[in-house]
């Protein structure tokens, strides 16, 4: 088998190159998230994916909404789009997956990392979630591997597993366009913590490693910004070059070790995200809620002093 990134680093300098279209790539911004959903689409067919979508959700009142999403609809219809895809990066800590709303009104298949088995097995315990919540992937219709690649239209997509922040994270290269998850992060704020259940600092060092490997004009599309201290404006995009030249943990230079012990001790100071526990019950059934109870309602569970 070719290697992953050779196979990628292809796909990028074709697109470079004018040799295969440069995909189109439309981002929504949830501020109260902090997350970036984005819609890819070809040119030349119209054919789309959306990556990462929220579902609105107010831990408060245990309300969900679709404002988020709706947008992504809109946008959508106005352009003419046909979805055939519908990626999840990885299980989100952050937000609810919009996806299953997204897909009942638009089509197209859902996919995410084939280690999501893992992360199904490690939070299936975690929640305790019993028989009725299978821990082999089958919420998804497509699980994906290192080297994977598929089309969307005439734009060629090459995956690239990504593990370190959770075990199931994946990149999706499209054309000149990289999507990396919670990877990495603008140059000026750095990378992913690693020190979720399933997740692993060295793990991450060596994927982003990897990810740096990609041709320098590779543009690289990002799951969220915090606004770095200094910096008044949230901004998603970013280009491999600079992560390579310019990223406060991991730039060329850092070694492992360094990187590793910077994360350990990073990831010590931060708190929990507001939404993971609702967040990844959800995520981990493909942004279903878990099943209804004999009075029709669907509860999350909160567990005590687990996490």
């Amino acid at each position: 088998m070719d290697d992953p990134i050779a196979l990628a680093s292809a796909v990028v300098a074709r697109a470079l190159a004018g040799e295969r279209p440069r995909p189109i790539v439309r981002s929504f911004f949830d501020a109260p998230t902090f997350t970036a959903t984005y819609v890819v689409h070809d040119p030349a067919t119209l054919r789309a994916a959306i990556i990462d979508s929220v579902l609105d959700f107010d831990a408060a009142s245990g309300r969900t909404g679709t404002s988020a999403a709706d947008a992504v609809l809109a946008y959508v219809a106005s352009e003419g789009l046909v979805v055939d895809w519908l990626f999840e990066t990885h299980v989100h800590a952050d937000h609810l997956s919009a996806a299953p709303y997204l897909q009942q009104r638009l089509g197209g298949k859902l996919a995410i990392g084939s280690a999501i088995v893992e992360v199904q097995t490690i939070f299936g315990t975690l929640f305790n979630a019993g028989t009725e919540f299978e821990r082999d992937g089958s919420q998804f219709d497509l699980l994906l591997k290192d080297g994977d690649t598929l089309a969307i239209g005439q734009l060629e997509v090459t995956m690239l597993h990504v593990p370190g922040h959770t075990p199931a994270d994946m990149a999706f290269v499209v054309g000149d366009a990289v999507f990396c998850g919670d990877t990495l992060f603008m140059p000026d704020y750095g990378t992913a913590r690693a020190d979720f259940p399933g997740g692993d600092a060295r793990s991450l060092y060596r994927s982003i490693r990897r990810l740096l490997l990609l041709p320098a004009q590779a543009r690289l599309f990002l799951c969220h910004d915090y606004k770095a201290p200094g910096r008044d404006t949230f901004v998603w995009e970013t280009t491999i070059g600079d992560e390579n030249s310019a990223n406060v943990h991991v730039h060329q230079g850092v070694s492992e070790e360094d990187f590793v012990t910077m994360r350990i001790a990073r990831d010590a100071t931060l708190s929990m995200p507001r939404l993971i526990l609702p967040a990844v019950q959800v995520n981990m059934r493909a942004g279903h809620l878990p099943p209804a109870e004999n009075n029709g309602v669907h509860y999350l569970k909160i567990p005590l002093n687990t996490l």
